[in-house]
């Protein structure tokens, strides 16, 4: 069974120019060179002209929260002293189709599960935040 935190391969060659961003504290989002079409999660491949050119660019970090959830037990053993805690899906105010999945925090060094999850609103506007767990620069969110 798994025991620490589930957490990416910043390494894998797809994404780790996503994973660089968020170390320097920037939002990026992988886009096709050729069709312009914005892709996330990064990819070898654009699913709208199949090209194989991408690039990544900078976004506002500024979008709003399109889902959440509230985790109970039973949880994976890093995660069942945090719970409750809440997991959001935010869409990008660039592109609504963007969606990240993170945590809502009370303040930018805040701990996942220092916010009641309850008083989450689908819609209303955060902006993203970087918090470095177990040397993973992840992007999390507050209230805009």
């Amino acid at each position: 069974m798994e025991t620490g935190f589930l957490l990416p391969d910043v390494e894998e060659p797809h994404a780790a120019p996503f994973w660089a961003g968020c170390a320097r504290g920037e939002l990026l989002v992988q886009a096709c060179e050729d069709c312009g079409a914005w892709l996330f999660p990064p990819r070898p491949m654009c699913p709208k002209c199949r090209s194989l050119r991408r690039t990544f660019v900078p976004t506002s970090g500024r979008g709003r929260v399109w889902s959440y959830v509230i985790p109970h037990p039973p949880l994976l053993p890093a995660y069942s002293p945090l719970a409750p805690y809440n997991v959001i899906v935010v869409e990008l105010e660039e592109n609504p189709l963007i969606r990240f999945v993170g945590n809502l925090l009370a303040s930018p060094d805040g701990a996942i599960n220092e916010l009641d999850p309850h008083s989450i609103s689908i819609g209303e506007p955060v902006r993203v935040v970087f918090q470095e767990v177990e040397g993973v620069h992840l992007p999390r969110w507050v209230r805009a």
